[in-house]
């Protein structure tokens, strides 16, 4: 299991240590309770950390997690959410075969800053009743919730609860800083619960737990209800995978020969997934916060990962009765000093700073967090980071005028080019052209006038789709209606095949006006304007620039 099975072992101690309040934690804010977090911790974490893809990775329940659970619960009550589990198990199971897992690169980094900020934002509100030392009000949105819950406070103020948050979040703040290798989160716990039991305060406490794991079952499947459970496990199994890959990543970050496998990753998350519902566990993913500690701990394979789970699973069977009288408001203290923790302040603020794409894609995946579910926060940051990257793209694209080269050879003299000049005109085509761009570009070439010959030299063109293959056959047509003749030069061979398909340069071709290299064309643009009389002196060809002497080639 590892060369140092010591160093491990006293890992996966300190991440127990850490897990233990997070676990009991996210297990009320989901909604199941207290058990049904530590259960997620044990199954799920053991599962993951002998089939997952990375030696590092600690999993578990997490406070995401939490923010999507709370409207399934609220919407299908507890069977729904462990249904929700096994399904998206399945799903989790489907992406791994797809080989889905290397698609996790494609999320941009302002999108993942903007989600984890939104989320600890939403982890923070959840707080807010616990804190305050008041029932869960009812509501659909976690800000709902929070502004009814400090109104509720208001009308019947009890001090002990924020106390108590308080103190344990000030004490883990602190502690972070001082001594960052110390579990201060139990030892605030720890602290709070003896205070609170020896001066016998009026908080609310975890309550009674089973003394031990119950035994597995599927007596919440209801066949009848799974329809209904599509939407909520596609949304759970998109959570699970981009959070497990994304600590999968900050684990390969953190170390120094450690490369996780995303693939099986995914399938070993599936198989904690379709294995934590059957002990009445919530859906887990690979937790930061624990997968950091772990590295930082010195861990170095799954054992350190497997002793955090068989450590917690101790605690299970062993200190239930002191785990039941934790009082819920220093849990709130706990989750509300991880979500200020979750905010990398240095990298958001710089984020902000890089450019005015990047901090907009941040601030509005993080103001979708709050306001939608936290998959549709992240389709909409990849959207808005797609269209902002497209219309970068776009504006990249240019149609600049070329030109004739003056020191034309032979005894032509500076009238005779200016006449040349004067009736043919290059344009070159640099950049994309795509759908982003396609219409400045029609619009561009529109305005030109007062000639009788265009040639379009398409060597730097770098890409063209079907949109701009209309786009360029829509230009010609229009400049040949007003009688302006039009030659092509430096197509590329990757472009040919589009152009020909959409007829942008059929009749062109087929008049003998597409050409290997720009010379070619104007010659050829030279001999027409003799033909036709609109020339009547003896010119030659033009010097060609030094990028238009060879034909156009793919990069």
């Amino acid at each position: 299991m590892g060369r140092r099975p010591r160093r491990d072992l006293l890992a996966g101690l300190t991440v127990a240590i850490v897990a233990l309040p997070l676990a009991l934690g996210f297990g009320i804010s989901s909604g199941l309770g207290a058990a049904a977090g530590l259960a997620t911790a044990v199954v799920a974490g053991a599962i993951a950390a002998l089939f997952g893809g990375s030696a590092l990775q600690v999993s578990g329940p997490t406070g995401a997690m939490t923010v999507v659970l709370v409207p399934i619960m609220a919407q299908h009550g507890a069977s729904g959410v462990l249904a929700v589990g096994v399904l998206a198990g399945l799903l989790l199971l489907a992406l791994a075969l797809a080989r889905a897992g290397r698609y996790m690169a494609l999320v941009p980094a302002p999108v993942v800053e903007g989600f984890t900020l939104g989320i600890a934002c939403v982890i923070g509100l959840q707080q807010v009743p616990a804190a305050l030392g008041v029932a869960i009000p009812q509501g659909e949105k976690v800000t709902e919730v929070a502004w009814k819950a400090v109104l509720d406070f208001t009308a019947h103020p009890n001090g002990w609860a924020p106390a108590i948050a308080a103190g344990v979040a000030a004490l883990m703040l602190a502690g972070a800083r001082w001594r960052p290798t110390v579990p201060f989160s139990l030892i605030a716990v720890a602290a709070a619960t003896i205070a609170a039991g020896l001066t016998g305060l009026d908080v609310a406490r975890i309550g009674q737990l089973p003394a031990g794991l119950p035994a597995p079952s599927l007596a919440f499947l209801d066949p009848a209800t799974l329809g209904t459970l599509i939407a909520p496990a596609v949304a759970v199994a998109a959570l699970a995978a981009l959070e497990s890959l994304l600590s999968a990543a900050v684990a390969d970050g953190m170390s120094v020969n450690h490369q996780h496998d995303p693939d099986r990753e995914l399938f070993g998350q599936g198989l904690a997934n379709l294995a934590a519902p059957l002990f009445g566990g919530v859906p887990a993913t690979g937790a930061i916060a624990r997968t950091a500690v772990n590295v930082r701990s010195g861990a170095q394979s799954r054992l350190a990962a497997l002793a955090h789970a068989a450590i917690l699973a101790v605690i299970v069977f062993t200190a239930a009765d002191l785990v039941a009288k934790i009082p819920l408001a220093a849990l709130a203290g706990v989750l509300l000093a991880t979500a200020i923790r979750m905010v990398q302040v240095g990298s958001v603020t710089a984020m902000l700073r890089s450019t005015r794409r990047d901090a907009v894609v941040l601030v509005l995946t993080a103001i979708a967090t709050l306001a939608l579910d936290l998959v549709q926060a992240v389709i909409f940051g990849l959207l808005v980071a797609g269209a902002l990257a497209l219309r970068a793209i776009a504006r990249n694209v240019r149609l600049e005028a070329v030109p004739l080269r003056p020191d034309l050879p032979g005894d032509h003299t500076e009238e005779e080019h200016a006449l040349l000049a004067e009736h043919i005109v290059a344009y070159r085509l640099d950049g994309p052209l795509f759908f982003a761009a396609a219409h400045r570009f029609l619009l561009q070439l529109s305005k030109v006038a007062d000639v009788s010959v265009v040639i379009l030299r398409m060597s730097r063109v770098t890409t063209i789709d079907a949109s701009g293959a209309l786009v360029l056959a829509d230009a010609i047509e229009r400049l040949q209606r007003r009688g302006v003749t039009v030659y092509v030069s430096g197509i590329r061979d990757g472009h040919h095949q589009p152009l020909h398909a959409l007829g942008a340069i059929a009749r062109l071709d087929a008049a003998g006006h597409v050409f290997a290299t720009t010379p070619q064309a104007i010659a050829a643009a030279r001999d027409y304007l003799h033909r036709t009389g609109i020339l009547t002196i003896d010119d030659a060809t033009p010097t060609p620039a030094a990028d238009d002497l060879q034909p156009a080639r793919e990069p």
